[in-house]
C-alpha cells in the first residue's frame, strides 16, 4: 500500500513538475506554472515521509519547518535585484548535499558486512544489504559521481554569488596555469575514480572532492562579469544534475527524474544564452571565457549630457519608442516609472516597444519579470531577433541602465571581450538616451562607444529619480 501510494504520487508529481517547466516558457502561464510546481513538491515531500523506509518524523518536521522558515524569510526580504545570487546560493546548497549524501552512502557501504546490524543504522542500509557484489560496485560510482558534480556545484556557486553580489571581483581571474589546473585536477579525479571502483577506500574519495572544489572554484572565477547570467543557468544545470545524482545514490526516482529535468533545462537554456552571447557551449561549461583576447580598440571623442527637458521635448516629438531596459533599472527600482512613461507615451498615440537582450540583467528572464510586475503589456515586450531589424525606423531609444547588450565593441572591436555578441543595435536609432549614473564602466568593466556616438546623449542620475523629473514633461 505504502509503495503503490508512493509511485503513484511520484508520476503525478513528475507530471506537475513537467507542466511546471513548459508553462514558465509563456509570460501569460508562467503564474499558473509556479503553482504547479508548488503542488508537485508539495506532494511529492508528502510521499516521501508517508512512503517506504519513512522514519525519524520529529526530525523531519522540525528540518521541513526550519527550511520552510528560513526560505520565507529570505523571500520575503530579498530584493528582485538580489535573485541572481540568491539562486546560486540556492544552487550551493544543492551541491552541498549531493555530498552530504554521497558521503553518507559511502559509509553505510563501508559498515555491511562488518557485522553491524543492516537494520540498526537505517531503511537506506537495510535496502544497500540486499545488494549484490556488482549493484554495490554502481553504487560507488553513482555516489563519485554525485559528490563530483556536488562539489563543483558547492564552490562554483559560492563564487558566483560572491561576483554576484560584489563580494568577489567581477574581473575573470585565473591561477598561472589556467586551464591545465582545470585539467589536472579533472585527470586525478578520474584516476581517483578507479582508484575508488578497486578499493572503496575513503582516501580517494577525499582526494577527489579536494579536486572537485578546486575546479568549482577556478572555472567560475575565470568567467568574468559580462558572462554572469550564463553562469547562474549553467550552475542551475549543474544543481540538477546533482539532484539527479543523489536520487541514483537513494534509489528515488522523483529526484532522478527532478534533476534530469533541471540538469537538461538549465543545459537547454545556457545554450540558448550561449548562442545569444556568441559563445562556445564547450568554453562556457569549460569556463574557458570571459576575458579579452588582446588590446582593445580606444574609445574617442567626448559624452554629451542632456537633462529631462530635452529628453522630454524629443519624445513628445517622436512617433516610435523603443526601451531597453537593463540591470540598472532593476537597482533603481525604476520598472513602475517606466511603465508609466510606456502609458503617457501610449495614450498620445505613440508606438512604443521593449526590446529585451537574451542576457539582460543577471538572471534569465530578469527584465521581463520586473515588466511583468510593472503590468506592462506582454504583446509589447519584445525579443532581440524580434525587434533589432526595427531600430533604423525608429525615432528614439531609451537605454535604462544597460551596457553590455547595447555596446557596438561587439561588433566593431575582435578584441572585445564581447566580440561576436549579437546585441541591440540601438545606435541605429535617430536619437539615443542613455539613463545612467554616472560615467564608469558598470559592473563587467567593459567601455562601451555607443556612449560617445553623435546620436547618443547621456541622461545622467538615479533611474527612478531620472524618471520622476521627466514624467510631468511628458503631455
Amino acid at each position: 500500500m505504502e509503495l503503490g501510494f508512493t509511485t503513484a504520487a511520484y508520476v503525478v508529481a513528475a507530471i506537475l513538475f513537467i507542466l511546471s517547466l513548459g508553462g514558465l516558457s509563456n509570460q501569460e502561464s508562467a503564474k499558473r506554472a509556479v503553482w504547479y510546481g508548488i503542488v508537485g513538491m508539495a506532494l511529492a515531500v508528502v510521499a516521501t515521509l508517508l512512503g517506504p523506509g519513512s522514519g525519524l518524523w520529529l526530525l523531519s518536521l522540525v528540518l521541513i519547518g526550519a527550511g520552510g522558515a528560513i526560505g520565507y524569510q529570505l523571500a520575503m526580504r530579498v530584493q528582485m535585484t538580489q535573485m541572481p545570487e540568491l539562486v546560486a546560493a540556492m544552487h550551493s546548497l544543492v551541491g552541498l548535499a549531493a555530498v552530504f549524501v554521497g558521503v553518507n552512502a559511502h559509509i553505510v557501504i563501508g559498515n555491511i558486512g562488518t557485522g553491524i546490524d543492516a537494520e540498526s543504522l537505517g531503511n537506506f542500509a537495510a535496502l544497500v544489504a540486499k545488494k549484490s557484489a556488482a549493484e554495490i560496485s554502481v553504487l560507488r560510482v553513482e555516489l563519485f559521481l554525485g559528490i563530483f558534480i556536488g562539489a563543483i556545484t558547492f564552490t562554483g556557486s559560492v563564487v558566483a554569488y560572491g561576483k554576484l553580489a560584489g563580494r568577489i571581483t567581477s574581473a575573470a581571474e585565473k591561477l598561472p596555469g589556467g586551464h591545465l589546473l582545470n585539467a589536472s585536477a579533472a585527470i586525478l579525479s578520474f584516476i581517483c575514480l578507479i582508484w575508488y571502483f578497486n578499493s572503496g577506500g575513503f582516501l580517494s574519495l577525499f582526494l577527489m572532492t579536494l579536486a572537485a572544489l578546486f575546479i568549482g572554484y577556478h572555472l567560475i572565477m575565470g568567467i568574468g562579469g559580462a558572462d554572469m547570467p550564463v553562469v547562474v543557468s549553467m550552475l542551475n544545470s549543474y544543481s540538477g544534475w546533482a539532484a539527479a545524482a543523489i536520487g541514483f545514490s537513494l534509489g528515488n526516482d522523483l529526484l532522478i527524474v527532478v534533476g534530469a529535468l533541471v540538469g537538461s533545462s538549465g543545459a537547454i537554456l545556457s545554450y540558448i544564452m550561449c548562442r545569444a552571447m556568441n559563445r562556445s557551449f564547450v568554453s562556457v561549461i569549460l569556463g574557458g571565457f570571459g576575458g579579452p583576447q588582446g588590446e582593445q580598440m580606444a574609445v574617442e571623442g567626448e559624452m554629451a549630457a542632456i537633462e529631462a527637458e530635452g529628453v522630454a521635448a524629443s519624445l513628445n516629438e517622436a512617433s516610435s519608442v523603443i526601451i531597453i531596459p537593463g540591470y540598472g533599472m532593476a537597482v533603481a527600482q525604476a520598472q513602475q516609472n517606466v511603465a508609466e512613461l510606456t502609458r503617457k507615451l501610449r495614450a498620445q498615440g505613440k508606438t512604443v516597444r521593449f526590446a529585451i537582450h537574451p542576457v539582460a540583467g543577471r538572471l534569465p528572464g530578469h527584465m521581463n519579470v520586473l515588466l511583468a510586475e510593472a503590468k506592462v503589456p506582454y504583446d509589447i515586450v519584445m525579443d532581440m531577433e524580434e525587434i533589432n531589424d526595427d531600430f533604423p525606423e525608429t525615432d528614439v531609444s531609451i537605454v535604462i541602465g544597460s551596457n553590455d547588450i547595447v555596446n557596438p565593441a561587439a561588433q566593431d572591436d575582435p578584441n572585445s571581450p564581447i566580440a561576436g555578441m549579437p546585441v541591440l543595435e540601438c545606435w541605429k536609432s535617430k536619437q539615443v538616451f542613455v539613463s545612467k549614473r554616472g560615467q564608469g564602466t558598470g559592473y563587467s568593466g567593459i567601455e562601451n562607444p555607443l556612449f560617445f556616438k553623435e546620436n547618443t546623449r547621456m541622461f545622467y542620475g538615479d533611474a527612478k529619480a531620472s524618471l520622476d523629473k521627466l514624467l510631468p514633461m511628458i503631455d
